[in-house]
Parts: structure tokens; sequence; C-alpha cells
């Protein structure tokens, strides 16, 4: 199988890609075809284990790495880390949906799912292409992914890792889980701005051949682990199979029943590998694109038009979904304009300049046939987590109720009795002010801060803080770097000097 770019680029091979992170047109990589499941092939995961899965499902869409290589790989990333044996173990929520619970990893947030893959990947696609220099990571985190991308290269040999953050954008835990992380190879910076700024200023700098030149005199060749990269993508693929052989295992449906996905959604990575797992094979129906109050995706899919230009810009309690620019909408437009490179080029340079553009009416029915879109308040958001904590005894964070009251919503509007799956992307101890306003008012919360709220919050719902969290205020603080937006590219260097 071979990678092109969405903008029209030369094919390489899946590690030749991963090891790029970003094509050399400024193009994200995407599969030149995709592999096919078979019903038979898919039934046959019920009985594996998830590292099982995984090593099936990514020996298809990465056929350049060996099966040792993948075994290798996939036992180092969902071992000891976990506090599941299932990894992403599948909970039912009340009579209408099952919680896919992608947190059980060390940073409490769906994105160790891929970066606690991704550093093995990437170092085993270096040697693949007799790449000696350190590799050199950048990303920009709305809150999760950093201390994800910190967690799985911390001290990961040939490694080094560089994460700006909206300064004031994100949680107090996830600031903390960030600015604490030790290690002789990482670096944490904070970016006066938003987290489109924080992302911005990362593409530029992966575009600007000064700073390429400058980064390989000092013996580093720069990669992304934002999910920009393929890498970052084809991991999330396996939970989707693995959701749907877990529904199978359960008896909740036969074999070839869709299932439709509600996912919680910012840059569009986590819904789009679900699209990819459908374009595989796997019997997926609707996909419910769920958005907050920056609810630029949910308008775009109904309307076809991606508009930034006088829209706010929120700071929510859902602060991972907080972002109005989707870098990978980009690889999905690829798909619906037929793999028209130029069309693509042309749609990102409109975004660029006049920060708005639209697409053809035969590209949003393809978008509709297989999207559709909601979105949330912020008292939707926390009467969603009292409702279904009330109810149906489940607590959630503040991401994962996005996704549920937009699901609820759409199964109420539209009568789908197909089995449904919220998409659960965080701990709610990683939003544990948030979560215990919702369930308790916001009396509760006055005078405290995160983490007595956790406390509190445990007490209230006899559940369990996560130590991940409840060590955390007794951390030393190690990162405090802060940046203009403008000047990331100094950041950087300063910070490797």
């Amino acid at each position: 199988m071979q990678m092109k770019s969405t903008r029209g680029g030369l094919a390489v091979s899946p590690s030749m890609a991963i090891l790029r992170g970003l094509a050399p047109d400024g193009g994200l990589y995407v599969p030149a075809q995709f592999p096919s499941f078979t019903g038979e092939e898919i039934a046959a995961l019920v009985p594996m284990t998830y590292q099982q899965r995984a090593a099936f499902v990514l020996s298809r869409f990465l056929p350049d790495f060996t099966a040792e290589e993948l075994e290798n790989a996939i036992a180092g990333a969902y071992g000891t880390g976990f506090d599941c044996e299932a990894v992403a173990p599948m909970v039912k929520v009340g009579a209408r949906a099952h919680s896919l619970e992608l947190w059980h990893g060390p940073t409490l947030a769906f994105k160790d799912m891929a970066l606690q893959l991704l550093p093995y990947l990437l170092t085993m696609s270096g040697k693949k292409h007799g790449e000696t220099r350190e590799v050199f990571i950048l990303v920009a985190t709305s809150g999760d992914t950093g201390k994800a991308a910190l967690e799985g290269f911390l001290d990961v040999p040939g490694t080094r890792c560089c994460v700006f953050y909206p300064n004031g954008g994100v949680s107090q835990a996830q600031r903390l889980q960030m600015v604490t992380t030790g290690g002789s190879n990482t670096h944490v910076i904070a970016v006066n701005g938003n987290f489109d700024d924080a992302q911005t200023g990362v593409k530029r700098i992966f575009s600007d051949p000064a700073f390429a030149a400058e980064i390989d005199r000092q013996g580093r060749v720069l990669s992304s682990a934002n999910s920009i990269n393929f890498g970052r993508l084809v991991p999330q693929i396996v939970y989707y199979f693995s959701a749907y052989a877990d529904l199978l295992k359960a008896g909740e449906i036969a074999m070839g029943d869709e299932v439709n996905f509600c996912v919680p959604t910012g840059n569009f990575g986590d819904i789009l590998a679900a699209d990819y797992a459908k374009k595989a094979g796997l019997p997926v129906g609707r996909l419910i694109c769920a958005s907050n109050d920056n609810n630029v995706l949910a308008d775009f899919i109904e309307t076809g038009v991606y508009d930034i230009r006088s829209r706010a810009f929120f700071k929510t309690i859902s602060p991972s979904m907080d972002i109005l620019i989707s870098s990978n909408l980009e690889r999905l437009l690829f798909d619906l304009a037929g793999e028209d490179g130029a069309k693509v080029a042309s749609l990102m340079e409109q975004l660029k300049a006049e920060k708005k553009y639209q697409i053809t009416d035969a590209m949003l029915k393809s978008l509709q046939a297989r999207y559709a879109a909601g979105y949330v308040s912020e008292a939707g958001i926390r009467e969603e987590i009292a409702r279904t904590w009330k109810e149906d005894g489940y607590l959630m964070d503040t991401h994962t109720a996005v996704a549920s009251a937009v699901l609820r919503d759409y199964q109420e509007k539209t009568g789908d009795k197909r089995a449904s799956v919220i998409v659960s992307t965080a701990s709610p101890y990683k939003f544990g002010a948030s979560v215990l306003e919702a369930i308790a008012g916001s009396d509760a919360c006055e005078g405290k801060d995160d983490f007595a709220c956790c406390a509190l919050l445990s007490e209230l719902t006899g559940t369990s803080v996560p130590p991940q969290i409840a060590d955390l205020p007794d951390m030393p603080v190690r990162h405090s770097a802060v940046c203009e937006k403008d000047a990331m590219d100094g950041a950087v260097l300063d910070a490797v000097r």
C-alpha cells in the first residue's frame, strides 16, 4: 500500500509518510488504496485480545512493517501503561448506547491510543530509511495530545519532543500534566493565543526552509505527532474494529449489522478514523460529528460552507474541542473531491486567504450521506453529565457528554434504532471541577481548585481519583517557557540550544 498527498504529490510508503509527518507540498498523507476486510475476517477478531486485533488491522494498513515489528511495537504500546486489560473497553450506557472508553492509558485521554504506539512506528520508520539524525517532534495541543506525546516520546532514544499549548486555554490538570513532565528530551511551551494559533505556528515552522536547514545543521529532522501524521491516525482505526468485535461478542449485533458512532470532534482525526474503518469494510452506519459551542464542523456538515471570518472563539468546559481550523478535514475533502489534489489545495488556500470556502453540491451530498452533525451548549453539557449519572449511573467527562447529548438528540429526531457507540475520549477526572459542578451544582466547587473538586467528586460518586491526577499537585513544575504566537520558531531553537 502506498500513501499519497492530499495536494497531489508523489506517493510514498507508509513508513516514509510516518517519518515525514507532512508531505513536502504541504498536504496530508492518505492511503492511495484501502485494504478490504471481509465479514469473516472481522468476525475472527471477536476472540482476540486488543493487541491481537491491532496487529491484524495494522498489518493491512502498514504492509512495509513486518509482523514481528508490529507485534513488538503493539506489546510495548498497550501493556502496563493501561489500567484495563481490554485496553479500550465497551460499557453499556442505559438502553440507547455503548461507551467506547479510550482513556485507560497513562494520560487518561484517547490520545494515548495512538501516541503510545507512534514512537515505535516513527523510530522503526527512521531505521527503514537510513535516518540517523535525531527525530524532532513538534506538537500543538488543545489539551490532551501534548501530554500523550510527551509521555509516548519520554526518553525514547533518537527523539526529542516539543509541545506548544494555548496559555490559559487548557484545564488545570491538563497544564500540570504537561509542565511536570520529566525526561531529557522534552520541552513544553505556552503560546499566548488559542489552539488555532499554536497549530498554525507549527504548520508554519514545518513549511519554513530556513528553519529546516537550521534543524538539519543541528543533526535533527522535523516530524509531527499531531494527527496530521498518518502514524497518529492509523492506530485510531483499530479501536473501531475492536468496538465492533466487542458488540458481536456481547450479542448486541449480528455480523453485517451497521453501527453508528458519535464522536466529540475538534480536529476531525478521531471521527475520520471511523470513516477509514468504514472504507476498509467495517459495517459503519452514520458517523455523527458532535461539536461544542465552537461548532464550525457541525455548520459545515449542514451547509457545505466552512466559514471562520466572523465566528467567535469560545473557551469552553470541553477545551480539547475548542478548535476552529480542523486539520484532518483536509483528508475528507480530498475524498469528497474525487482525490483532486488541485481542488483541495485551492480550498486550503481560500481558507488561508479568505477564512472561508464552500464545497460543491456534489461534495456536500456525498458528505451528508455519511455524516450527521449536531452541537450542544455549555448548559447542555452539564445537563447531560447530570442526567446520565442519575439515570444510568455512568460518569462521563465534558467531551464525552458532548457526544452523548448529540447522539440523544439525533436518535430522538431520526428514530434511528441501529446500535450506537459514544466515543468516550477522556476520564471524568481530567475535568473534575466541571463534572462536579454538573452533578452537584456550582456551590460545590466554590473555593476549590480542580484537585479538591476531584476529591469531592470521588466521595459523591464512589469512584476513584486516578493516581495520574491525584499525584499532580505534589509534582515539581519543570517547564515554564512562554512565547508569542509569531515567535514559536525562536522559542523552539531557544529550547534546544
